[in-house]
């Protein structure tokens, strides 16, 4: 077990805090780059459009109480950006183990089975989250070829949904990367970064 180890998000007594460490992959050679590719790319997203919408909705308030003017594209804006934090946040919840799990039969397996199960969880997942994204670039190319823009800030209204494509693909990488971690390790993982268990025995990697 590695070192860094600390105790799980699902711990009731420490869930708002996730570690601030940055992510250093387990998996090996190509693999790992990957996934640390991944999760660099989830920070750097979600902290962008977190700090923009911020920014955005600061200056819009100033601007209408105190220059009586709001900004014109404010709310525009606003929408491309919870956009690409929900499906960049995807990837991340993916990452850290936090989706909703239904594991009523999961708990009632052995150990053994809960491991099989899991990686047919993340590959069954995996595929869905690929094809999700299949369906999602095809209407975004739909969406391109309308040649429709938004009303204030006048970009293509296929510009703003790149983020949907792109968050399912993500968090379609990090599923298979969780599948490929728990054929290769004997422990059983939610994720890349996160070992299976319960209140303290649950562990982020």
């Amino acid at each position: 077990m590695n070192e860094s180890q600390t105790q799980s998000q699902t711990d009731t007594t420490s869930t708002d805090d996730a570690s601030l460490k940055e992510y250093k992959s387990t998996l090996p050679g190509v693999l790992g780059t990957a996934d640390n590719l991944i999760s660099k790319i989830e920070a750097i997203v979600l902290a962008v459009g977190v700090l923009l919408m911020a920014a955005n909705t600061i200056a819009n308030v100033v601007g209408r109480f105190i220059f009586q003017n709001s900004l014109f594209f404010s709310e525009e804006l606003n929408r491309i950006l919870i956009i690409m934090i929900t499906f960049a946040g995807i990837s991340y919840a993916a990452r850290q183990g936090r989706h909703i799990r239904m594991s009523a039969i999961y708990d009632a397996l052995p150990g053994k089975g809960r491991k099989i199960m899991m990686i047919i969880i993340a590959v069954v997942t995996a595929v869905f989250m690929f094809g999700l994204c299949y369906y999602s670039f095809n209407y975004l190319l739909t969406q391109a070829g309308r040649g429709r823009v938004l009303p204030s800030l006048q970009i293509p209204v296929w510009i703003t949904l790149v983020w949907v494509p792109f968050g399912f693909f993500m968090t379609g990488m990090q599923y298979a990367l969780t599948a490929i971690k728990n054929i290769i390790e004997k422990d059983t993982y939610l994720s890349t970064a996160v070992l299976e268990g319960y209140d303290d025995d649950e562990m982020e990697v």
